[in-house]
């Protein structure tokens, strides 16, 4: 019996593929799917109607990158996510037509343009999708012959995007609520139930997503912001409302590390806030709390007396509303400071560097050998390589799997359905499984636009049945030089990043213990310097959280690469909650001196700063962890108690050594 279930176990898959073949829980976005029907096969309709099928599937291709680039919630960020990629695709597909049929030339412009699509992908989200409309229409340009003059093209394909932008639009007088004003009610609502999970095993998982809702409100509210010269009324009542909240944050560690339990009618109490914040209610009574009985449960009665004071207070004065987290920069600035980041980046110039040698590989493959469809080659190698996307190796196993899923889909449909008004009647089923499949994961994702792709493809080029074969052919083709040229000859694809970016989390960590308990240091043993005020030192702990949420993303990445790496991965996550669990007892320990604890001695932050530290070297020297036994001897009844137990834990668990 032993023998047989170990049999099974063998031949099972490997963990790290089944991760990603498992479909996720996401709801099916709706509104999308029907919007993404109406955008796709309606230009199909209506270049059957006119008798320019071709032109139709052109705008069809166009409103596919719309669809595809339609995540965010905040309207402004949906119609940068759509208009920018946009302008970015017209431009690619004016290159890829002027170097069509020009041989080695298509070659050298195309591995240009992935070099600076792969650097383009180090800005941000919205840069990164611009980079890859940049290549995805660079290669399609130069690989298919498309209606002359050479403007048509580029107009169509930005004409099905704004489309798919102007269909997202029309939701946006009929909305309820402003998204800025759900997002902070939700941050309201996250509190709540970390509270609520306030000395319990749940406290953990609570407060990530604490961290979540705090980034994303903080986002959609100051890059709102930015957009004003002047101060708009309701973005400030907002931004009011969010930043009393992070009293409240800092107050739960407090109460969670004494393993102390709230009454419910405190996690009621946030609640009711958060509806009045989502209904923008204001007037309402002061909240009913019982009494409190320590340090941390005052830090948290006075926390939420605030906020509540906050929330219904229908007049905030626009000149005393701090932006906790730095309000953004000008336009301009950014734009430079982005520039510079690019052009003067290792990693930049890695990602760049992997993207052009694998798209030039792939052209040059194709131009010496005959492969039918030989752009897909390409198109392939665009999709999994985009470094910014994932594991790469995980992203071309699962785009081979996803791939030959979707010609599932699409043979029986390419051979039954004769070219006309039929296909449109096909398209608004296909394109509607574009957002729910995408919210089930990448190979899911790959299954829904495969056949998408094949029946446009047909729709131009009349091969019907025959396309289905040179697709897999070319995807194959595509996965197999991303995986050589791509993952394996790029060493840094073997190591994961975790130990150096958990190392940055733990140095900001110790320069937070001398801002918390020394506000006339600089935090790195320095000269003293003027004392850092209270929204410095939370800038400071939301700088932590958001390395942390750094790490925990690069941990779920490198989870699913194949042995070494991700089994190397597994190895740290120890490591991470204890380093999660050090910055809960630093915020904790603040929070009780501010309500009455008395201030621990400088000896001893001075110790535990430089456990920290070499931590922190420890960390960026080895990707090997070994226990370590360290003695950090104090006050055990003391106000950084808990902290110095954190510290030990850290280095019991997993300590580096080279």
């Amino acid at each position: 019996m032993a023998e047989a279930e170990a049999e099974r176990k063998r031949a099972a898959p490997p963990s790290w593929l089944l991760s990603g073949l498992r479909p996720g829980s996401a709801p099916i976005p709706w509104a999308a799917a029907v919007r993404a029907s109406i955008a796709m096969a309606g230009p199909l309709a209506v270049g059957f109607a006119l008798d320019r099928p071709a032109y139709g599937a052109l705008v069809s291709m166009g409103a596919l990158s719309g669809v595809i680039g339609d995540t965010a919630d905040a309207y402004r960020m949906r119609v940068l996510n759509i208009a920018v990629p946009q302008l970015f695709g017209a431009v690619g597909i004016m290159l890829g037509t002027l170097v069509y049929g020009t041989g080695w030339a298509a070659v050298a412009v195309l591995t240009a343009v992935g070099l600076l699509s792969g650097m383009m992908s180090t800005i941000g989200a919205v840069a990164s999708v611009s980079g890859l409309l940049l290549l995805l229409n660079s290669v399609v340009g130069a690989g298919l012959p498309l209606p002359a003059p050479w403007w048509v093209a580029p107009l169509l394909l930005t004409l099905g995007g704004l489309f798919v932008l102007a269909l997202t639009l029309l939701a946006w007088p009929m909305r309820r609520k402003l998204p800025e004003r759900v997002a902070v009610a939700d941050t309201y609502l996250a509190v709540a139930d970390l509270l609520a999970a306030a000395g319990t095993d749940a406290y953990e998982k609570r407060r990530q997503a604490v961290t979540q809702a705090l980034d994303t409100s903080y986002d959609l509210i100051l890059a709102r912001r930015a957009r004003y010269h002047g101060r708009s009324g309701a973005m400030v009542r907002l931004l009011a409302q969010l930043n009393v909240v992070i009293p409240l944050v800092e107050a739960a560690p407090a109460v969670h590390v004494r393993r102390s339990r709230l009454p419910d009618a405190i996690p009621a109490a946030v609640r009711e806030l958060a509806a009045a914040v989502e209904e923008s209610r204001t007037g309402g009574a002061e909240p009913e709390l019982p009494a409190p009985d320590s340090p941390a449960t005052r830090a948290v009665d006075s926390a939420l007396r605030h906020a509540a004071a906050v929330v219904h207070n229908a007049d905030v004065d626009p000149y005393n509303v701090d932006d906790r987290l730095g309000r953004p920069a000008a336009l301009g600035v950014r734009m430079r400071r982005a520039t510079r980041a690019v052009l003067f980046s290792g990693t930049s110039w890695r990602y760049g560097l992997r993207l052009a040698l694998c798209i030039g590989l792939a052209q040059a493959l194709t131009s010496l050998v005959a492969v039918d469809r030989s752009y897909w080659v390409a198109l392939t190698v665009t999709f999994v390589l985009k470094p910014d996307f994932g594991s790469v190796f995980s992203r071309a196993v699962l785009r081979a799997v996803g791939t030959a899923a979707g010609l599932v889909i699409a043979t029986p449909i390419l051979t039954a359905v004769p070219i006309g008004w039929w296909d449109v009647l096909v398209m608004v089923v296909l394109a509607a499984l574009i957002p729910a499949f995408t919210a089930k994961g990448y190979a899911f994702q790959t299954a829904a636009i495969t056949p998408v792709i094949l029946l446009l493809s047909d729709v131009l080029n009349h091969q019907g049945v025959a396309l289905v074969e040179p697709r897999l052919v070319d995807s194959l083709l595509g996965c197999a030089i991303v995986l050589v040229a791509g993952y394996l000859l790029w060493p840094e694809s073997w190591h994961t990043r975790i130990g150096h970016r958990l190392a940055n989390a733990v140095t900001d960590i110790a320069d937070y213990v001398a801002y918390a308990f020394d506000p006339g240091s600089d935090g790195r043993g320095g000269e003293r310097i003027s004392p850092v005020d209270q929204a410095e030192r939370v800038r400071a702990r939301r700088r932590i959280y958001r390395d942390l949420s750094s790490v925990r993303s690069e941990f779920q990445r490198a989870l699913t690469e194949p042995p070494p790496v991700g089994t190397r991965a597994a190895a740290w996550w120890p490591l991470v909650v204890a380093v999660e669990r050090i910055v809960d007892a630093a915020t904790a320990a603040r929070v009780r001196v501010d309500h009455g604890a008395p201030e621990p001695a400088p000896e001893e932050v001075a110790e535990i700063q430089q456990q920290l530290r070499e931590l922190a070297e420890g960390l960026r020297a080895s990707e090997d962890l070994v226990s370590v036994r360290t003695e950090l001897p104090g006050d055990e009844e003391g106000v950084l108690a808990p902290l110095r137990q954190e510290v030990v834990a850290a280095r019991a668990i997993a300590s580096p050594q080279p």
